[in-house]
């Protein structure tokens, strides 16, 4: 028997069974990089197979496999090139890996999804924890955890200042006020020295935030980000009105943060994702991982861009990244994560969705070179609707794609006014793509049968503006979207006993009486629109809800697969917390009855409901 029939015969389908039962994956998923100090190892975090893949940058070949937790993402390198630091996301651990035997000598327990890593100097791991919104202080000395860091929802990505005394935080969901305020974030400066946050650089209208680079001293840093515009009708796709793929600039050379373009008119840059600095800033250099592109910038530029004055006014100012813009260089499919050799001259990109990592010349701007890192296996038609879900090039302009708002096939964290709708009317949230398979109808106001519909006209005639999915193409996405796997549930006892707190809130969702003995309507009560495997009952029902943007009250009943992990709450997000559903949002008892229950009554009710 072959090699890659023997491969073929282990590696399974890569996607999850409906219903959230994991199936081994048989792609890589190659999604960030990091180097040894010297540039001689690459290291390659495999999100796919729970491992990492160590490249020879001098032979261009795989030289070893470590393998780690589930899902690992982030990865940070020693000073001394000895050890490596992956974080496992699904398994809420950091991995130690000995960078010359190849093997894992210590596990470290961390917060609630790590994201991203970054070692201090001092002996010290920060991990950012995406569902936690901390970030984890492990001393690795002991290998024990000192008290977290609130960051914010979303925690993802960490980068280390040069002189180890600072390390900055970013955030994948932004901070959302009243229903239609603009989305504001930030970055988040932590000291080292006293392990608290020194400093918040605020990025008005920025959504999700990724990666960040900081320049050889440190003085200069740039974040890749999205600017959505989600208060306006999204017809505007056309005219620029829709996202704003951009860079945030900061750092003590500039004294302030500036937000600008990656975009040109009718061309632009779909999801940046990471970046890089060249040594002598003469280069920088950003994934774009819808556009299927790497941007390459003259920094100094870039720079004198972001220092002149009436620079604040150029995020939106799609002829600006001609300034700066030197060259955008094709990879593969969804690159992620890069990585800059310490002379500048090479350049590493990791290529999620096609399961190799790209080499390009950095100084002339070319790839010269592909690594296979994944075995070559055929194409499944969840891979394929995978790779149309993550590519901006069926929109108009090639300016977003399905991931621009369902982040990581999730979601934003975010409310948006889908024209179709009405201009102006029927605001509402984006839903986390966990668990769709079986929960038709779709959309909050039920009007679309099924995600053939969905994906197909709908998604091509109100948001890409373009030929959208057809045929086969949309046949595979949907296989896709059905296939999402479904996140591991921390709320949940390992032995699948419930708590105290949850006992009493399942009581609480199973009643048919008031707390004073009276019988509660079957209509009113938890479990006639809440029940089955994915707590729906596929029905459109009036719940109180609707706002003066609503042209209707009856919304579609969500399914509740890990609603702990959600944003927002309610058709239009307009709930923050899953409490605030019931003490802000159901004063006549429409939403089930609840006036009734004390406010601890309430906390026990959404003890339980993070556990469905």
């Amino acid at each position: 028997m072959s090699v890659k029939q023997i491969a073929a015969l282990a590696c399974l389908a890569w996607c999850a069974a409906p219903g959230g039962a994991e199936v081994q994956t048989r792609y890589s998923s190659p999604e960030e990089l990091a180097l040894s100090v010297d540039g001689r190892w690459l290291y390659v975090a495999c999100t796919g197979r729970d491992e990492i893949a160590v490249i020879d940058t001098q032979t261009r070949r795989v030289a070893g496999r470590v393998s780690v937790g589930r899902r690992p993402r982030g990865l940070a390198v020693s000073l001394d090139s000895r050890r490596v630091y992956v974080a496992n996301s699904w398994d809420d651990t950091v991995s130690e890996v000995d960078a010359h035997a190849l093997r894992v000598v210590r596990t470290l327990p961390v917060g609630q999804e790590p994201i991203g890593v970054a070692l201090d100097g001092r002996g010290f791991l920060y991990a950012a924890n995406r569902i936690g919104g901390d970030v984890s202080v492990v001393d690795l000395n002991t290998g024990k955890q000192e008290p977290g860091i609130p960051v914010g929802r979303g925690a993802s990505y960490a980068i280390a200042a040069p002189d180890h005394d600072r390390v900055y935080f970013t955030r994948i969901y932004p901070a959302v006020g009243e229903i239609r305020d603009q989305p504001q974030n930030d970055i988040a400066e932590i000291e080292t020295g006293k392990r608290k946050i020194a400093a918040r650089m605020p990025l008005a209208g920025a959504g999700a935030v990724f990666h960040a680079a900081l320049s050889g001293g440190g003085r200069f840093g740039v974040a890749a980000l999205l600017r959505p515009k989600n208060l306006i009708p999204t017809a505007h796709v056309e005219h620029g009105g829709i996202f704003g793929n951009s860079m945030a600039l900061f750092g003590p050379v500039l004294g302030r943060v500036v937000m600008l373009p990656l975009d040109e008119i009718e061309n632009y840059f779909a999801q940046p994702f990471d970046v890089a600095i060249s040594p002598d800033l003469s280069r920088v250099f950003v994934s774009g991982s819808g556009a299927d592109e790497v941007a390459i910038l003259d920094g100094r530029r870039l720079l004198e861009t972001a220092a002149a004055a009436g620079s604040e006014r150029l995020a939106n100012d799609l002829a600006a990244s001609a300034r700066y813009v030197l060259a955008r260089v094709a990879v593969g499919r969804n690159p992620r994560g890069i990585a800059l050799s310490p002379g500048g001259r090479r350049l590493y990109v990791a290529n999620r969705l096609d399961d190799t990592v790209s080499i390009l010349n950095a100084v002339r701007g070319v790839v010269i070179d592909t690594v296979p890192v994944g075995e070559t296996v055929d194409l499944t038609p969840e891979r394929r609707g995978e790779q149309s879900f993550f590519s901006a090039r069926f929109s108009f302009g090639r300016q977003f794609s399905c991931a621009s708002c369902h982040v990581d096939a999730l979601t934003d964290g975010l409310s948006w006014d889908l024209e179709q709708d009405g201009f102006g009317l029927d605001v509402v949230a984006t839903r986390s793509l966990e668990s769709l398979a079986e929960t038709a109808p779709y959309k909050w106001n039920g009007t679309t049968p099924d995600l053939e519909t969905e994906c197909g006209a709908i998604s091509e005639r109100y948001f890409f503006r373009s030929q959208g999915f057809r045929g086969a193409e949309l046949a595979d996405v949907v296989k896709f979207l059905k296939s999402i796997p479904v996140r591991p549930n921390r709320n949940r006892r390992p032995d699948g006993q419930l708590t105290a707190m949850q006992v009493r809130g399942k009581a609480i969702f199973d009643r048919k009486k008031t707390n004073d003995g009276r019988l509660i309507l079957s209509a009113l009560q938890c479990r006639t629109c809440h029940d089955g495997p994915y707590s729906t009952s596929g029905e459109l029902a009036d719940v109180g809800t609707r706002k003066i943007t609503d042209r209707t009250g009856t919304f579609d009943t969500p399914h509740l697969t890990n609603t702990g992990y959600k944003q927002s709450y309610l058709h239009d997000g307009s709930a923050k917390t899953l409490k605030e559903i019931w003490t802000i949002f159901n004063p006549h008892d429409l939403h089930g009855v609840t006036s009734d229950l004390t406010s601890s009554d309430l906390d026990d009710l959404v003890e339980y409901l993070k556990i469905l």
